[in-house]
């Protein structure tokens, strides 16, 4: 029983007010997903606009774990905000790259890499929102 050695464990922290630094330990899959899938919607309740997700520590991901990122990827998009994947494993980072999700989801090494990113991204649209 992989879900019973592996459960999934999720740490959520508040680098600033609008960015949620999301820890991810164990197997993102079709057991754990909704736990995952929540905590990213209590986030995105609470106005959080940047999402970094650490999934340093998944050793294994499947479609639903992939669709959850997405998911949430498109949500960020309209508030415009963000989502940002940092140091997947390699098996994890394989499943991004084969599937094609790496190209849309910035993958960073690092978090300040990805709040770096994150930071990039949102000055654009802070700039833009104030001409309009």
């Amino acid at each position: 029983m992989p879900l019973a050695q592996n459960p999934l464990s999720v740490e959520v922290t508040l680098p600033r007010e609008d960015v949620a630094l999301i820890r991810v330990e164990g197997y993102l899959d079709v057991d754990t997903a909704t736990e995952f899938q929540h905590h990213l919607a209590n986030q995105l309740h609470h106005g959080r606009r940047h999402f970094l997700l650490d999934l340093s520590a998944v050793p294994f991901m499947d479609s639903s774990g992939m669709n959850i990122i997405l998911r949430v990827y498109q949500e960020a998009r309209e508030i415009p905000g963000s989502v940002h994947i940092i140091s997947p494993t390699p098996a994890v980072r394989r499943v991004l790259d084969l599937t094609g999700v790496s190209i849309t989801v910035p993958v960073s090494e690092s978090f300040d890499e990805a709040l770096s990113r994150a930071d990039a991204g949102a000055g654009h649209v802070g700039q833009d929102e104030q001409q309009t």
